[in-house]
């Protein structure tokens, strides 16, 4: 037996199975689990008569991490059978001992996520450290899967399906006192004596224990599959989950099924079901691009794997914002959150005080909802300061400009905040398609300036865009790396080009739409691709939040921008399309309450009329795969283009940034693995069709061409 999990009895025959994963930071089921849980079971049941109860326990900080991922993402159909019958075997244990006849608990000592928590429910009593950052749940299907190791069989089993469902197809996690009231766990104890002292003692008042679905006569809490509540409720469950998913997501339709299907049978059979699922989740393309981005390549990224090496972790303790409107205020209420100081500073105190209502209206929320209470919104609160004195700024070691995109604005509130900076401080520019380089001249220090572009809502979008200028050096990048990971947002780091990364490529997709729109195609049939493709929101209604006139107005500032350097931009039939509806039919977008969509004071927004009237046409039509393939294909081709210039310096921070900054599908795992998991050659030949048929901006670059060569995937 491996040393993964110690066997120790004491002197009232109570035996502590201490989980102790060697060389690693936390428990996973790993090949030496799996070992051990079968040996340990074994033994369990040869003494069982000498033995009065049974602890989980953990050794690490964590209860238990869950399943392997980087056995899960090597996992091929083909090894789809022998998958299956290891999922089983590790199931068998489990369930030996919770039906051993003597009392079994869970003494959760720290986060019991996914197979951990699974461990936790296969015992008769669960009690949990009281720490709000304690959590626990079942996870699965945000990387793709569901829970496999008996998750789901016992979650339906304990609560039943209704209340089964937020836990199982959304991920939801919960600190121990939701936990408790939920009926997920029993006890909370003050501290780890506690916590094993509670554990002793209920095995000690409970002799002989069960699960409450081994007991005679058990009844599914809130009625099975066939009661007339639940059936009018799963006769409609299928329909409002592909409204969420689109179909893109396979775990949560299979999650339900595994659910309702597992409680019309007996426990072990509900097992065989749920291993059926979560050997086919396991073994699909999705849960491999789920997992190779939302696992590895963002855990890459929170590690510093963008970050300069061989630079000292620098820790920001005071922020200056210029500009207090909708980013500054935003980016405001983020730092103080994490405990930094800041200066709002804008051109009135009206204005300064206006942002900082800002942050004061989102913790109002929270105290409202429970989630915080009013002295630690009071402490948040007075971290802000707001000003129109430039001399506030003094002593700043990190100024963020959040003006208007004007470059002589910007030089202007560059030049009078940058003298009151620290000495060792960092100037950033949230542009989001302004080239930094040329914000840069207007500083008196271009090595430390960069672009830290954050995304609106900044309170609730998680990426940050860190752009380096030419002039930017190592030091100055990794203070700002260090200042988003601060502030529990991603960062992703860009080399300069106008519009970046997340602008640029976001503009394609926006401006597919526009293109289709022009080109006649039904406007409802266009978003309706979008979201079918898996994207957020449709580009007509991306358009309209935007503003049509801010979009024509950088367009055209870009126009200008580019003749001044001797070269130009075609006017497209997405430009002429917005002119158009600016000029002709006075619709701007959602702020002037009339763009692509009509906006009433009362009821949901709706496509306006008009654009049937005025752009559609009879005579043209597309297939609605390719409508869906247009609208993604355009962005990954801007994204490798973005790769090939160095503009991007990571297939990470690409599929990272596309999914987190532009709402990229995220079934796909990013705009590069898309490419990945289409085929690299497959995707390179349909992408010379569709220029083919569409144009230029479908054209293979370089580098897509020289990886089809080869058939490799980008990594």
């Amino acid at each position: 037996m491996t040393d993964a999990i110690r066997f120790e009895k004491d002197s009232d025959n109570i035996v502590t199975l201490t989980m102790d994963m060697p060389g690693q930071s936390a428990n996973t089921m790993n090949a030496d689990f799996r070992e051990s849980i079968l040996a340990i079971a074994d033994r369990l049941e040869s003494e069982k008569d000498s033995i009065s109860g049974v602890i989980y326990a953990s050794a690490k900080d964590t209860f238990f991490a869950g399943g392997d991922l980087k056995e899960l993402i090597a996992v091929t159909k083909d090894d789809a059978e022998e998958f299956f019958n290891m999922v089983e075997k590790i199931k068998a244990p489990l369930r030996k001992i919770e039906t051993l006849g003597v009392p079994v608990v869970a003494a959760i000592n720290g986060a019991a996520l996914g197979g951990g928590f699974e461990i936790c429910l296969a015992s008769h009593h669960r009690i949990a450290l009281n720490n709000p950052k304690l959590k626990v749940g079942l996870p699965e299907v945000t990387l793709g899967l569901l829970p496999g190791g008996g998750g789901v069989a016992r979650m339906v089993r304990l609560i039943g399906l209704e209340a089964a469902f937020p836990f199982l197809m959304e991920g939801k996690q919960v600190n121990p006192q939701k936990a408790l009231k939920a009926g997920l766990i029993h006890e909370i104890a003050e501290n780890q004596d506690d916590l094993m002292v509670k554990a002793k003692a209920w095995i000690k008042a409970n002799p002989k224990s069960t699960q409450p679905w081994d007991v005679k006569g058990y009844k599914l809490p809130g009625g099975a599959p066939s009661h007339p509540a639940v059936a009018q409720k799963l006769a409609i469950a299928p329909s409002v989950l592909r409204q969420k998913t689109k179909g893109c997501y396979p775990a949560p339709e299979k999650i339900l099924a595994a659910a309702v299907e597992g409680a019309q049978v007996t426990f072990d059979e509900a097992c065989t079901i749920e291993s059926r699922y979560f050997t086919e989740l396991t073994t699909s393309q999705i849960a491999k691009n789920m997992i190779g981005t939302f696992w590895f390549q963002l855990n890459e990224i929170k590690a510093g794997g963008s970050r300069p090496s061989g630079i000292d972790k620098q820790v920001t303790k005071k922020v200056g914002i210029l500009g207090a409107g909708m980013m500054g205020a935003g980016i405001a209420y983020s730092t103080a959150m994490s405990g930094i100081d800041v200066v709002l500073k804008d051109v009135s105190m009206e204005a300064a005080e206006k942002g900082k209502s800002y942050s004061e209206g989102l913790l109002k929320k929270r105290i409202s909802r429970k989630q915080m209470s009013e002295e630690k919104a009071k402490t948040i609160l007075d971290r802000i300061l707001p000003s129109d004195k430039a001399e506030d700024l003094d002593g700043c070691d990190l100024i963020i400009e959040a003006v208007f995109e004007n470059r002589e604005l910007k030089a202007k509130v560059t030049q009078e905040a940058e003298v009151f900076m620290s000495k060792d401080g960092v100037f950033a520019s949230n542009t989001s398609t302004l080239p930094i380089s040329g914000l840069a001249i207007a500083s008196k220090a271009q090595e430390k300036f960069i672009g830290l572009h954050f995304f609106s809502p900044v309170d609730k979008m998680p990426l940050v865009e860190i752009i380096m200028g030419e002039k930017t050096n190592d030091e100055t990048l990794a203070k700002a790396f260090d200042y988003v990971l601060q502030i529990n947002k991603t960062p992703i780091v860009v080399n300069d080009s106008r519009g970046f990364f997340t602008s640029r490529t976001f503009g394609t997709f926006v401006n597919e739409g526009l293109r289709m729109l022009a080109e006649g195609i039904e406007p409802q049939f266009i978003e309706s691709a979008a979201l079918q493709a898996g994207m957020p929101v449709g580009p007509l209604a991306v358009q309209d939040e935007v503003s049509l006139t801010l979009t024509r107005k950088v367009t055209r500032q870009t126009r200008e921008d580019l003749r001044a350097e001797g070269s130009d931009l075609e006017v497209t039939p997405a430009e002429s399309l917005t002119d158009r509806m600016i000029d002709d039919f006075k619709r701007e977008g959602k702020a002037a309450g009339a763009g692509f969509y009509d906006y009433p004071a009362k009821g949901k927004k709706q496509l306006w009329p008009g654009l049937r009237e005025h752009f559609v046409k009879a005579d043209v039509s597309i297939e609605f795969e390719e409508a869906k393939e247009r609208l993604l294909f355009v962005q990954a081709i801007e994204t490798l283009r973005c790769y090939e210039e160095k503009v991007l310096t990571s297939v990470r921070d690409a599929n990272i940034g596309s999914i987190f900054g532009i709402g990229f599908a995220p079934w796909t795992g990013g705009a590069i693995q898309y490419v990945n998991q289409y085929g690299v050659r497959n995707f390179y030949q349909r992408a010379k069709e569709l220029a083919n048929t569409y144009g230029d901006r479908f054209t293979p670059p370089s580098i897509l061409e020289a990886q089809a060569e080869k058939d490799e995937a980008f990594v």
